[in-house]
Formats: C-alpha cells, sequence, structure tokens
C-alpha cells in the first residue's frame, strides 16, 4: 500500500478527527521520497500500521469542586507506539482536549522520541479539564482522581508520561502522590517532578532552552547565526520564557511574548527585568 492511500484510508476512517489527519499528511509529505526508494516498506504496510495507534484508553473523571458539586470530565491516553520503547509523552489539561487532538500529539511524538535516540516510543494523554479559575483544592482533587483511572494503564517500563499545557510541576505532583498511594510503588513513572523527590535539574528550563538550540543549529546549516536576530515568540508560559531568556543569552532579541488575552510586544527587546 503506497502512502496516498494509507491516507484516503485514514481520512474515510477518521474523517471526524482533522488534526489527527493534517498531522498524518504532514509526516507523510516529509518521509515520502524514502518511501518510495523502499518498496519493502509498502508491501509489509508500515505507514499503514504506523498511522493506527497500538491502543486507545477513555474514561470518565468524577471529582468535586470547592462547593461540593461533582463534576465531569472526560480523559483519554493514547499509546502509539512501543517499538522503540515504552510509551512516552506528556499529559494535556485543556478544555480543547479530544482524541484528535491527542492522537496528532502522540502520532508525531513517536518521530520527536525517536530522534533523540533514546529507547521510548510515543503516546499522549490527558482531558478536557480546564484549570484556568480552579482554586488549588480543586486542581489537587481533579490529579488524584485522573491518577485514580489512569494508573491502570502506565509504569515505568511500559508508558512513562510527562507535563504538558495546563500539566505542570504542582499537577506532577498531585498525581505523583496518588499513583504511589494506589500502586504502592515509588518508581519513575512520571517525568517532570520536583528535583526533591526524584525530578531532574534544569528539566523545568529544558523544552525551552533546546527549541532555540534547534533554531540556532538551524541557522548554522544555512551558514547564519543568531547573532543580532529579532525573534518572534508565541506563548508565555514555561517553554516561551525559558525560550526567550535563551534568545537573547545567545546574541538574538526576543521582541514579544504572547497568551490568551493578547500579545506583547517591545521593539527594543524584552528581557528578564522588564518582565
Amino acid at each position: 500500500m503506497s502512502i496516498s492511500e494509507a491516507i484516503q484510508k485514514v481520512e474515510a476512517r477518521y474523517a471526524h478527527q482533522p488534526e489527527f489527519i493534517q498531522a498524518v499528511k504532514e509526516v507523510a509529505i516529509t518521509i515520502q521520497p524514502l518511501y518510495d526508494a523502499h518498496p519493502e516498506y509498502s508491501t509489509l504496510k508500515v505507514f499503514e500500521r504506523l498511522v493506527e495507534p497500538d491502543r486507545v484508553f477513555g474514561f470518565r473523571i468524577n471529582w468535586e469542586d470547592d462547593q461540593g458539586v461533582v463534576q465531569v470530565n472526560r480523559g483519554w491516553r493514547v499509546q502509539f507506539c512501543n517499538a522503540l520503547g515504552p510509551y512516552k509523552g506528556g499529559l494535556r489539561f485543556h478544555p480543547t482536549v479530544n482524541q484528535s487532538v491527542l492522537k496528532f500529539l502522540g502520532f508525531e511524538q513517536i518521530f520527536k522520541n525517536a530522534l533523540t535516540g533514546l529507547p521510548i516510543g510515543g503516546g499522549k494523554g490527558g482531558s478536557d479539564f480546564d484549570p484556568k479559575g480552579k482554586t488549588d483544592s480543586e486542581i489537587r482533587r481533579f490529579c488524584y482522581a485522573f491518577m485514580r483511572e489512569l494508573h491502570h494503564y502506565v509504569s515505568k517500563d511500559m508508558d512513562v508520561p510527562a507535563g504538558d499545557i495546563g500539566v505542570g510541576g504542582r499537577e506532577v505532583s498531585y498525581m505523583f502522590a496518588m499513583y504511589k498511594n494506589l500502586t504502592r510503588e515509588s518508581t519513575g513513572v512520571i517525568t517532570g517532578k520536583g528535583v526533591g523527590f526524584g525530578g531532574s535539574l534544569m528539566r523545568t528550563e529544558a523544552t525551552g532552552y533546546g527549541a532555540v538550540y534547534f533554531l540556532e543549529n538551524m541557522l548554522i546549516a544555512q551558514n547564519d547565526t543568531l547573532q543580532g536576530k529579532r525573534v518572534l515568540i508565541s506563548g508565555a508560559g514555561n517553554v516561551s520564557l525559558h525560550a526567550a531568556e535563551k534568545v537573547n543569552a545567545l546574541g538574538g532579541m526576543a521582541i514579544t511574548v504572547s497568551d490568551s488575552q493578547g500579545t506583547l510586544h517591545d521593539e527594543n527587546g524584552l528581557n528578564q527585568e522588564k518582565n
């Protein structure tokens, strides 16, 4: 089966998942020359197998808000591919989360993780829970309830989640605490923990710094440098702010950050003092 035929099959089967279809198409365009050069890939239906996750778990999350009212959210874990090792990918808490979004993210996570050279596969998970406007107690109760469902499907040798949008060190701490209570294990089942209980130094900065190091190396490959470049940065969270910091440290100038409320633009450059 050719890549174009595999895409048509995905479009027919998952017409209700536009985000996932877009991700499949973008990856397909990139790898098609290599795929066409190796007919054995088509014979073995490598791409057709790759676009189908190994399994998708869906579950209900019941939790109680500060007014004592029971709330109900949906949660998922997409275990996409473990050909290289345990599934690895973040957990996202955001009202836009659905199965299509998580499949798109999990599919791309396969390649992101493979490129690190580490023996880890690809996966993704999360919930349509919105942390905005919630108290710390409500977030804690939701995280506990979420892990009560998720813990059936994860372990250090099978599936290792991490944080993502809406899931930072606080949320990871709550979920890890519940995991330990439920399983009586303190194994490294979730990354992004605090340094005081098993987390890694520089973990918080790593994603933002890494994005800028990638940019720097892409410029070097084009006989260019970051020095003096004006850089537009989207976002104002953990990744974006550390990316802006690293851009400035490497000789560039970060001139924008943004969030759901709007964009901050400074032609003279943004820095930690101004923040």
